[in-house]
């Protein structure tokens, strides 16, 4: 079955050029396009989708807060912002609100396709620019909060350090020799120790508080 893709982006001639991208391919369906965010949840619901590309800059708020209200009703679907923007606020507060990915618009056609798959396999796919901005917010973010473990068990520490190193799930799955579903409900119990909502922001609060 092909993975359901929603895009939400108020430029007329982004939302025609990836559906053109993806009209021929053979694992990805745009199944719905929306200029704003109005009732975004029940949109989403109503469509189905697996994956959502989130442009930022787009009515009736912003996608960082479209997103906020994704993650308080849709825990399981994918978001991957999809912007211009590059500045270090945005992307931390997309992060925050639960964005598993942030790509620029510049990014090449078989990089975005490529970033859904990766998200879909439990990755947290980014623009180089992007990446280097968030190494850089884990240098420059809270120091010494030190040594929580959130009551995590030593298998999901190891489970959140394999995280923290850009393991996907099926990755983590095959160096833990556990199955796929184990590893999906280990990581399941991270976020809710966490108190996180994706793998990005696990992967920051494991890192700035110094958690494994």
């Amino acid at each position: 079955m092909k993975t359901r893709v929603c895009i939400f982006d108020d430029n007329r001639a982004i939302r025609n050029s990836l559906q053109l991208l993806f009209e021929f391919d053979e694992a990805i369906e745009i199944i719905a396009v929306f200029p704003d965010c109005n009732d975004v949840v029940n949109r989403i619901k109503k469509c189905g989708a697996d994956v959502v590309l989130m442009d930022i800059e787009i009515p009736p708020d912003t996608g960082i807060e479209a997103v906020k209200k994704i993650r308080q009703s849709l825990k399981e679907v994918l978001i991957i912002m999809f912007t211009v923007f590059d500045e270090d606020e945005r992307i931390f507060d997309s992060i925050c609100a639960g964005a598993n990915g942030y790509l620029l618009k510049n990014t090449p056609p078989r990089e975005i396709i490529k970033s859904i798959n990766d998200v879909l396999s439990g990755g947290a796919p980014m623009s180089p620019s992007i990446a280097r901005k968030v190494l850089q917010l884990f240098r420059q973010g809270n120091e010494a909060t030190g040594n929580k473990n959130y009551e995590l068990t030593p298998r999901e520490l190891e489970i959140l350090k394999l995280l923290t190193q850009g393991l996907s799930y099926k990755m983590i799955a095959d160096t833990c020799k556990i199955s796929f579903e184990t590893t999906r409900s280990h990581i399941k119990n991270i976020y809710s120790k966490l108190h996180v909502a994706s793998m990005t922001e696990a992967v920051i609060k494991a890192i700035n508080e110094k958690i494994v």
